[in-house]
């Protein structure tokens, strides 16, 4: 089931970061469960769904897709 959040903060250099969930604790996130083409990266502040799955170190994210921006009005 997806849960949304936003992304705390994410390293790019150490490939991981931070997903505040809603309603629940801060969920770790490694760039390889982000899903879509080319340079996977998320910036701080990006609205995010993902999948939370429990693993040897306790719970991260999978599965994880970026809300499209929207684009100012001009």
């Amino acid at each position: 089931m997806a849960v949304q959040g936003k992304v705390k903060w994410f390293s790019n250099v150490k490939g991981y970061g931070f997903i505040a969930q809603e309603g629940g604790p801060d969920v770790f996130v490694h760039y390889s469960s982000l899903q879509g083409e080319g340079y996977k990266t998320l910036k701080e502040g990006d609205a995010v769904d993902f999948d939370i799955v429990e693993g040897e170190k306790g719970p991260h994210a999978a599965n994880v897709v970026r809300h499209k921006q929207e684009k100012p009005a001009s």
